[in-house]
């Protein structure tokens, strides 16, 4: 199986070979060639290995013009700007991540940067008067305050009934919170549009993500904004679907990760080992442990302290290393897989999509993220199979 992640680790080696007379030594010696071999390739691990030949950012662009779907207004300048953030967030320009960045685009928006979502207006004002009977306001509270004159001339009760995509939306509410009394009160200073442009990525991720890696075009305007354009919701998107280290052998546990956060699939995959282990029943959710009371997972994982070799404390300390790469290298992870493949008699997998129904008030139809990622992974094989099939014509 070919291994499409961005970033891989070469395994460790058992001894570094580098000069030619230690390889003579060694073949003197009447080492098996097949176990040099294997020596040789280790070995290779331990050398600076060189980075693949950069790709000239017009050849990216032309590739992307012809994967990019002929019916797409702006071809030329969706080609620029997903080359542009590839290259910004120095990842490899592969095929492959190309075709996964452009299944996402496809799947979230058709290519569109501010897409509408169907009965927006009314997906809005249902969750105002949601919020207005948490808060025990009378519905006429609401509509007075709605009344009122917003910035641009227009009642907010005009502009909310002709909303049509999540930008107007939030430029709506970030009036209403700035402006009305009463939408501080609804909203808690928090505007409640979470996710927007061509990928619909999380406002969240790109706010934090922005903290360690500064957005380079500050001429957008708050990472809010930014979001909501083709450049910046690409950048964005792009970052969250690519820029992480994994052990993943396929991208599909990528676009699960997408729906459902980073190391969702590897989480899920261990909770299911947790599930062999230990014979408790556990939702594969991605979420191994709880800030706020102790989870299943996590009350499952110490049930098998005494055969881990490890005490509650240092179990719910690993465990809130979850969200990070380096989960992998902790004992709990390790001793988990362990004890649940000598149970279960074979190797378990290390990546597993979660098992997620998908909430939303966008969202009319009973999905999971395994839908959306099955539906991710049949666009984004489609787009490799035809460009491969280009090259071959070549």
């Amino acid at each position: 199986m070919v291994n499409n992640s961005v970033h891989s680790r070469c395994p460790m080696a058992l001894l570094p070979i580098r000069s030619p007379s230690l390889v003579n030594v060694l073949v003197r010696s009447g080492m098996p060639l097949t176990l040099l071999a294997g020596l040789l390739a280790l070995a290779a691990c331990t050398s600076p290995q060189p980075r693949p030949t950069a790709r000239a950012p017009a050849e990216v662009r032309a590739q992307l013009i012809q994967m990019i779907p002929s019916k797409t207004p702006d071809r030329s300048a969706w080609a620029a700007d997903i080359q542009s953030s590839f290259q910004l967030l120095d990842l490899p320009p592969s095929t492959e991540n190309l075709c996964a960045a452009l299944a996402v685009i496809a799947q979230e928006s058709t290519y569109d940067a501010d897409p509408v979502v169907p009965g927006l207006a009314k997906i809005a004002r249902e969750e105002i008067n949601r919020r207005a009977a948490q808060h025990h306001l009378p519905a006429v509270a609401v509509s007075v305050a709605l009344k009122l004159k917003s910035p641009d001339g227009r009642s907010y009760a005009e502009r909310l009934s002709r909303v049509r995509t999540e930008k107007q939306l939030s430029v709506l509410f970030e009036d209403l919170l700035s402006q009305v009394p009463l939408g501080r009160r609804l909203f808690a200073d928090a505007n409640p549009v979470r996710t927007g442009g061509p990928m619909q990525v999380s406002i969240d991720f790109a706010e934090r993500y922005a903290q360690t890696r500064p957005y380079p075009f500050a001429e957008d305007g708050s990472i809010r904004h930014a979001v909501f354009t083709r450049r910046g919701g690409l950048y964005f998107g792009i970052a969250h679907l690519l820029d992480y280290p994994n052990s993943y052998e396929r991208h599909l546990f990528r676009f699960a990760d997408f729906n459902a956060g980073w190391y969702a699939s590897r989480n899920a995959a261990f909770q299911n080992a947790v599930t062999v282990a230990s014979g408790v029943k556990l939702a594969l959710d991605g979420d191994l442990v709880l800030t706020s009371k102790l989870g299943a997972t996590e009350a499952a994982v110490r049930s098998l302290g005494s055969d881990l070799g490890l005490s509650d404390r240092a179990i719910h300390r690993q465990l809130l290393e979850s969200d990070r790469f380096e989960f992998e290298e902790t004992d709990v992870y390790r001793a988990v897989f362990a004890l649940a493949e000598q149970r279960h008699g074979s190797t378990l997998p290390r990546a597993v999509i979660p098992r997620i129904r998908l909430e939303s008030p966008k969202i009319t139809r009973k999905l999971t993220t395994e839908w959306f990622a099955n539906r991710v992974q049949s666009r984004y094989q489609t787009c490799v199979n035809e460009a491969f099939a280009r090259m071959k014509k070549r």
